[in-house]
């Protein structure tokens, strides 16, 4: 089955075909800032399996010079996705319709968390980007 996904105002809907994979939550100061939250909740998507449904002219990017970037709703401002030179490779779960079968397998970046988070016990976290 599908996974689907939309914007808060429902402009922007996305269909990817196959699995979401490597979920992460990211605690830096510029997913925080991205997100309007302490952190992010994101999972990587195969491109090729994913497709703009509706509204991918309502789409805004905010690309960074190493090639990275996200897209947001120019009407509602969700943060929909994550890219790289150009390409989508991930998508935020907050946007996500439904269970997505996939689940958070690690915390990163959390040597800039924000100060007030309180991490649990338990899971896996990184002070910065794991290296594998």
């Amino acid at each position: 089955m599908a996974i689907t996904g939309e914007c808060f105002c429902g402009t922007v809907q996305y269909k990817i075909t196959g699995k979401l994979r490597d979920g992460r939550s990211c605690h830096c100061s510029r997913c925080r800032k991205a997100f309007s939250s302490q952190a992010s909740a994101y999972a990587l998507v195969n491109p090729a399996e994913f497709t703009w449904i509706k509204g991918e002219d309502s789409l805004t990017s905010y690309p960074t010079k190493q090639g990275y970037g996200l897209k947001f709703c120019k009407k509602c401002g969700s943060t929909m996705c994550g890219t790289y030179q150009g390409e989508v490779h991930g998508v935020t779960l907050g946007c996500v319709n439904g269970d997505p079968e996939v689940e958070i397998g690690m915390h990163i970046f959390v040597g800039s968390k924000a100060k007030w988070e309180k991490m649990p016990e338990g899971v896996v976290q990184y002070q910065e980007y794991p290296t594998k």
